[in-house]
């Protein structure tokens, strides 16, 4: 797990220098960055009526380039940034989907019951047409979604028992604005008829923006700004804008709506104002200027990098300033996911096997995320917590209006803009990651590397049947002193299977079928003494030396006994298990009979459950994957329940084909 933690962290760091690189080819090419201020003069009337429609400003009366470009100055500065965002979202802009209502209930819970936004709902009468044609409503659905304003659309003759829309005194066809009016979550909903004369997308449009801008709390003095910089109520966060405008622009309402109860919105009307000696006095120095008042300060919103006048920015802004819980737990099962689907690279061999353990890490890691986040929550309710989640918000207002969350924010919308890069770079990120993997596992595991489909399917359907037919064990033979306490994903990861800890009884007649055999050596020696006296020799001369001046070295992992005195020569030979000794004089070393070994057998001269070298004459079992092992180590693992090797894993009970490249593989255990 910490290793797919580090892998995330590490792709999210290559995001990070990758839209550096790409800031740095926009101003090689251009000279230009996205936080570079763009004067409006230069701009054509398209694209300043583009810019009025991302931020929300009606521009109906306004035939004049002059008179546009004067609106855009009084809402904000502009970047290059956003009006890159804005002609690219013009450019791939569809039409937004509208909800068709099935009757009252489905009304009533959709619009009057959530509470928690925006509804825009044409209402047909019966036996009428509607108020706003066809081609009018796709535009106007299309205008109103990019603030987060729902849509849907009433017939009353769909209506089973048709006495809603009677009750409603809907008797022609009309549009319904649902917009709620208190600034408590789940607070009050008014419904608010349209009673315009012109139907066109402009004049509505303005109507919906006047309305939305109703429940935002607007100063029209400087003495009314004065009380109200000053006043500490339950909102902790709140979020001036000093403009000279008639009504805030829509994204700005829209965004009230959004945080309503996490952070309160302030328009500043600055337009008659004849003194403003008060504005400079609290730091404003110019208008228009968007401000966020904390407790720990004043920030000025605009002056970072990716901060632009627009609601999908201030939306990350603001959200990373003071999240809800829903945020924190989104951004948590996206973290979560990303890191399970790390395994698809990390695990290697066949590709259905890369999958099973894909779905399996996936739904391991979702269910233990759901089950951490149920205490959570029910912390969080707890009053003597309150100091911890003040504390918590501190510390993320600090964070969060630095320059490198700016950064980092701005690099999230680049990349949610551009799915189709950040998905390739994500699957890049991961081919590496199996490369590397692949590379790393291929001299230690050729066996497994490449094993395909078929043959991982049998082994995971005998694994499988072994637990159908097996699935109750004792609990006594639960080991008390495990390997979970040192490596807590082996428990995780036992989680993930029905049985828990269960294990499965595989009987073990199948020890005495594997082959067994001795190990034995051939070479010429000087000397033909018997077997007992050659053991005999070898255990005194591995007890003790007689010489006085010998002295005892083990740099190569065989002792050796070197003399200094030329009376005596107790010196061992050097060179592997086959190394034959008489007396205290080297004799030739001896190599291993390697015909005497079963076929498909890996060569080896060591055990790796004992780490002791293969003695001549001593007796051997292999395993059905060609690992060779002493036979009394090997019977010892698998009578434990242990039934698979200890260098491949693979099962000790089912024969194995062999390839051309495991055959021919090394001749030493991994």
């Amino acid at each position: 797990m910490w290793l797919k933690l580090f892998l995330l962290l590490l792709y999210f760091l290559i995001l990070f220098v990758l839209a550096r690189f790409f800031e740095t080819i926009v101003w090689y090419e251009t000279g230009i960055f996205a936080s570079q201020l763009v004067d409006p003069v230069t701009l054509s009337f398209h694209q300043l009526k583009t810019i009025l429609e991302g931020r929300g400003l009606g521009y109906s009366g306004l035939p004049e380039k002059r008179d546009v470009r004067e609106l855009v100055e009084k809402s904000g500065d502009l970047m290059e940034g956003e009006l890159y965002s804005a002609l690219k979202e013009e450019e791939a802009s569809e039409a937004g989907s509208s909800t068709n209502f099935s009757g009252e209930m489905h009304f009533y819970e959709l619009v009057e019951d959530t509470k928690d936004g925006i509804w825009l709902v044409q209402v047909v009468a019966n036996d009428r047409s509607p108020l706003v044609s066809k081609v009018h409503w796709e535009k106007m659905v299309k205008k109103v979604t990019k603030f987060g304003i729902r849509t849907g659309t009433f017939n009353c003759s769909s209506d089973p028992r048709r006495v809603y829309c009677r009750k409603r005194g809907w008797i022609r066809s009309t549009l319904i604005m649902s917009v709620p009016q208190t600034n408590t979550s789940k607070g009050k909903v008014m419904l608010k008829e349209y009673s315009g004369r012109k139907i066109e997308t402009e004049h509505i449009f303005k109507w919906i923006t006047a309305h939305a801008a109703s429940r935002i709390k607007t100063i029209y003095d400087s003495e009314h700004l004065k009380e109200e910089w000053d006043r500490s109520d339950q909102y902790e966060v709140k979020l001036y804008l000093f403009a000279n405008l008639d009504q805030p622009p829509a994204f700005f309402s829209a965004l009230s709506v959004k945080f309503t109860g996490r952070v309160e919105f302030i328009f500043v009307n600055v337009g008659n104002w004849d003194n403003s000696s008060y504005i400079e006095e609290i730091g404003i120095s110019r208008t228009p200027s968007y401000v966020l008042k904390t407790p720990e300060g004043i920030y000025k919103y605009g002056n970072n990098t990716g901060e632009y006048v627009s609601l999908r920015a201030m939306d990350s802004f603001l959200r990373t300033l003071q999240p809800e819980v829903n945020d924190l737990f989104v951004l948590s099962l996206v973290l979560v996911n990303l890191m399970a689907w790390m395994d698809l690279f990390i695990t290697q061999g066949a590709t259905i096997k890369r999958f099973v353990v894909l779905i399996s890490t996936l739904g391991t890691y979702n269910s233990l995320l759901i089950i951490s986040w149920l205490p959570v929550l029910g912390f969080l309710q707890l009053p003597y917590l309150d100091s911890f989640y003040e504390y918590s918000l501190k510390l993320l207002r600090y964070s969060n209006t630095t320059t490198l969350a700016s950064w980092v924010r701005a690099d999230w919308m680049f990349y949610s803009s551009h799915p189709a890069l950040f998905l390739g770079t994500y699957l890049g990120h991961g081919l590496l990651i199996d490369y590397f993997e692949k590379k790393r596992r291929s001299n230690n595991n050729i066996d497994e590397a490449n094993a395909n489909n078929l043959e991982w399917l049998s082994s995971l359907w005998d694994w499988y049947t072994s637990y159908l037919f097996h699935p109750i064990a004792s609990f006594h033979h639960f080991p008390h002193n495990s390997d979970w306490d040192e490596d807590p994903e082996l428990f995780l990861e036992r989680l993930a299977f029905p049985d828990l800890w269960l294990h499965p009884l595989i009987p073990t007649d199948y020890i005495k079928n594997l082959p067994t055999w001795q190990f034995q050596c051939h070479g010429h020696h000087q000397e033909d003494l018997s077997e007992s006296s050659q053991e005999s020799e070898s255990d005194s001369e591995s007890e003790h030396c007689r010489c006085s001046h010998c002295q005892s070295f083990s740099g190569t992992g065989w002792p050796v006994v070197e003399c200094h005195d030329q009376s005596c020569s107790c010196e061992e030979a050097q060179g592997g298990p086959c190394g034959s000794r008489v007396g205290f004089t080297t004799k030739d070393n001896l190599e291993p009979d390697w015909s005497t070994w079963p076929e498909n057998m890996l060569h080896c001269t060591e055990c790796v459950v004992c780490l002791e070298n293969f003695e001549n004459r001593s007796l051997l079992m292999g395993l059905p994957c060609g690992h060779v092992f002493h036979q009394n180590c090997i019977v010892m693992w698998l009578a434990g329940g242990r039934h698979c090797c200890p260098v491949c894993r693979w099962v000790s009970y089912k024969k194995k084909h062999f390839t051309q490249q495991s055959s021919m593989s090394s001749p030493a255990h991994s």
